[in-house]
């Protein structure tokens, strides 16, 4: 074989953009309209074709031969098969890195064995070209394990040039707009997206494994309900009808359970149109379920088990890092009612008997400006959201949310003014929602009118009256556990992602 130099000099293929600029056509910019050129000559030689089959991909050929001592030829052939990153052209060898979905590969390519006709058309490729190639597995000189290709193809050709190979695509917003460049140029967002299929299907497997079936719900319904948000309006032109994107998948769910299907679980996109952070998308994608003779202490445990075996399905360990600082997700965690919380945060002798004054004044005091409407209940929600949310590091189950921010939450079976609920918070941010169900008709109806009132005091996100789910309710709803969780958001914690723009392939954005 031929052996590569000792300290070889890296030609990198002719991109000089450091910055994705794909605003100017094609063209308008020399290096375009090149491979412009070169695509129009590959149709008039016969086009591109419209399949190729490969037989080995780049993990596994590391999976395959591993540990083969440098300048070993295998006498093993494979066709494989990627898009081509950069090459470094040395004589009459060239070196060529080429990207498929598992990784990366190196293919030497050498006049000797290609031909002085098939080496001189390698070398008029392009960083992005998606090629097919045929050769023998090998190690170079210094033990990199290559393809020496006899043959190759061109699959199709990359019209555009590459983000640079060192300065890659940095900007957010452009690795937003343009997550396919994103993808090719970035390997941490190739894979946050593998980590991001790996955690839904651990999630879907754990359910799975408990005997919870897969259902789907509506999405466009008469009314949005479920859950206290503003939703997105639509107009149906064939039923003449006003509806609005689903805010959850609670109350279909929870039919589903009063006509007998006793475990149910979705995962789906929720829409709420409310405002844009780092934790925030308007369209983002939740995990529902509901068990049947369960209660909230039940869907504790479940929780802490779904999430560590999602860490272990991302990671390996129950040990991630979040702005730098490790974090251990390993259970059991912390719990700890929601006004004990607040209680021990603020110094305040405060309870849900306190009067309202003296809790205005409390709320006022740490930065909030009460609204009129607002009772006992909201004014500790708030007080938490204000001197608790941010400080919780370590998984931490908090406990006990008044009835009167828990509309669909069973009241609690021994204290007054609190639901049996819970809400899941790991390093300042919620990441799990869920209660024992209230299944009383009556009490369910009470709260639909509270509501409905406080909806009439100015509150937009006030969940509806649903008479529908109301009538479902007399049917009878066996004692049930209900749970939600933010899938985006654990995809954040367990991938080290500060931004959900990071974690949703494409976010919603402003147009350009």
């Amino acid at each position: 074989m031929t052996d590569t130099p000792d300290e070889p000099v890296e030609v990198f293929d002719d991109n000089p953009v450091e910055e994705l600029n794909d605003s100017l056509s094609l063209e308008s910019h020399p290096l375009t309209r090149d491979r412009v050129a070169k695509y129009r000559q590959a149709l008039e030689d016969g086009g591109f074709p419209y399949s190729f089959e490969r037989d080995a991909t780049a993990q596994d050929l590391v999976d395959r031969f591993p540990g083969i001592a440098p300048a070993t030829e295998t006498g093993e052939k494979v066709t494989v098969a990627g898009r081509l990153m950069n090459t470094r052209v040395m004589g009459k060898l060239i070196f060529a890195v080429v990207s498929d979905v598992t990784g990366t590969l190196q293919l030497f390519v050498d006049a000797a064995t290609l031909g002085d006709k098939g080496f001189a058309s390698f070398k008029d490729l392009d960083s992005g070209d998606w090629i097919g190639a045929t050769g023998e597995v090998m190690t170079t000189k210094r033990g990199e394990l290559s393809v020496r290709i006899e043959s190759f193809v061109l699959l199709q050709k990359s019209l555009r040039p590459l983000p640079d190979k060192w300065h890659g695509l940095k900007d957010v917003e452009a690795r937003s707009r343009r997550r396919y460049v994103d993808l090719i140029a970035n390997e941490d967002a190739r894979a946050v997206a593998l980590a991001r299929t790996r955690i839904i299907g651990e999630l879907r497997r754990q359910f799975e494994a408990r005997g919870y079936i897969e259902v789907d719900t509506p999405v466009l319904l008469p009314e949005a309900t479920g859950a206290i948000a503003r939703p997105f309006e639509t107009h149906h032109n064939a039923l003449d009808l006003d509806m609005q994107l689903r805010i959850a998948t609670e109350l279909y769910l929870k039919r589903l359970v009063v006509g007998g299907l006793e475990r149910v679980f979705e995962i789906g996109r929720i829409f709420r149109n409310e405002g844009i952070d780092a934790e925030h998308n308007p369209e983002f994608t939740m995990l529902e379920s509901y068990q049947a003779f369960a209660d909230y202490t039940t869907i504790m445990t479940l929780v802490e088990e779904v999430v560590v075996a999602c860490a272990i399905a991302a990671n390996g360990s129950t040990d991630v890092e979040v702005d730098g600082k490790p974090l251990s997700l390993a259970a059991p965690f912390k719990r700890l009612p929601m006004l004990d919380a607040v209680t021990e945060a603020t110094g305040l002798d405060i309870d849900y008997d306190t009067d309202i004054e003296e809790l205005r004044a409390a709320a006022r005091d740490h930065g909030i400006n009460p609204e009129d409407h607002w009772g006992p209940g909201k004014l500790v929600e708030v007080l938490f959201d204000a001197t608790v949310e941010e400080a919780i590091w370590e998984p931490t189950f908090i406990t006990e949310h008044p009835i009167e921010v828990s509309p669909l939450s069973r009241a609690h079976r021994s204290k007054p003014h609190v639901t049996e609920r819970f809400e899941l918070f790991i390093a300042g941010s919620e990441y799990a929602n869920a209660f024992s169900e209230l299944n009383d008709p009556f009490d369910q109806r009470a709260r639909f009118e509270a509501q409905a009132a406080m909806k009439a005091a100015g509150d937009d996100e006030a969940h509806p009256i649903d008479e529908d789910y109301i009538r479902a309710l007399e049917y009878g709803l066996p004692p049930t556990g209900g749970l939600g969780i933010g899938v985006d958001r654990l995809v954040m914690l367990l991938t080290g992602k500060t931004h959900i723009r990071e974690v949703i392939l494409f976010p919603t954005m402003r147009p350009e």
